[in-house]
């Protein structure tokens, strides 16, 4: 029933794009596939199954951009994955996929976030580090009212922001790198517990392809997950031949909902391309040879049918 509420809530949306990007993140809040994260990226669970991951660890059912919450509504803890701090005075962050985590061994809980960033700039206007970091600041403050109260600082849980590039520069290319806290002995050697400041870590999967180094392990798979090249029987055979993953009923459909996204994200993609160099085609016609949109068009030979498309197209620009 969970599984056909998913895909329900993916063929709701009608934008190819949207509909890709969340179905990229209902794939990849699947257990199986978060614990084989957690395993290769996160040192509590390097030592862990990957089984004992997906069924001890990973606490209560991961959703995906569905659960607002707001950290100014008082003391309540909340379990499972919440993907939005709304704050009156911080303004609002919406996560891709949120949840919690039990650190192997002990009763501790890490919170986590995993954010799935599908874009061809690796700098959007800002480092994606930075905002890493804003994400894991606000999930330190925002357990204030809900994880502890008052002085209790100790009860500060750890949290991580894990980011999957799928298009970063070829330098970044199948390369996993870590940011956080350590302690530096500027004069003496004063030292505190690792405990008390290790409390929050950014973690960057930048993918690339098999023509590079390094293409293994999580790289691979995740390139193979996302891929908008391989098709849906070659991603489910390599997931289950090299990393004993059985696919769910949910988790096939959703692959296919990719796979077939990603073809109209292309088509479209394309058709806009087209459209971009005639109106680029007509413009230069009428600037160099001053002739008239129509006359300009009479030039490229574009149907009669098809004309007051461009006509409005110009008009807007």
């Amino acid at each position: 029933m969970d599984g056909e509420t998913t895909i329900a809530q993916g063929l709701h949306v009608t934008d190819d794009s949207a509909g890709y990007d969340a179905a990229c993140k209902r794939v990849l809040s699947e257990k199986a596939i978060l614990a084989r994260i957690m395993k290769s990226c996160l040192e509590e669970y390097k030592e862990c199954d990957v089984n004992d991951i997906a069924v001890k660890y990973i606490e209560g059912q991961p959703q995906v951009s569905a659960v607002p919450v707001l950290p100014d509504e008082g003391g309540t803890v909340i379990s499972g994955m919440d993907t939005e701090d709304k704050s009156v005075h911080e303004g609002t962050v919406t996560y891709d996929i949120r949840f919690r985590a039990i650190v192997p061994g002990s009763e501790e809980r890490i919170a986590l976030i995993i954010n799935v960033e599908a874009q061809n700039d690796f700098y959007p206007g800002y480092p994606l580090i930075k905002r890493g970091i804003y994400y894991c600041c606000r999930m330190i403050s925002s357990q204030y009212g809900r994880e502890f109260t008052g002085p209790h600082y100790e009860k500060i849980k750890k949290v991580y922001s894990i980011w999957i590039c799928m298009k970063p520069p070829q330098y970044r290319e199948n390369t996993i790198t870590r940011y956080r806290l350590v302690e530096e002995h500027l004069v003496g050697e004063g030292k505190e517990p690792v405990r008390n400041y290790d409390l929050l870590s950014i973690v960057m999967l930048c993918l690339g392809g098999p023509d590079g180094a390094n293409y293994d392990g999580v790289l691979r798979m995740l390139d193979v997950l996302l891929s908008n090249e391989t098709s849906e029987a070659e991603k489910r055979k390599i997931l289950q031949d090299d990393y004993d993953i059985q696919m769910t009923q949910t988790m096939e459909r959703e692959v296919s909902v990719m796979c077939n996204l990603s073809k109209g994200v292309e088509e479209k993609g394309m058709a806009k391309g087209l459209t971009n160099g005639i109106l680029t085609s007509i413009k230069n016609l009428v600037k160099n040879m001053g002739i008239s949109v129509e006359q300009a068009m009479s030039v490229l030979e574009i149907p009669e049918a098809e004309r007051q498309k461009y006509m409005d197209l110009l008009e807007r620009q």
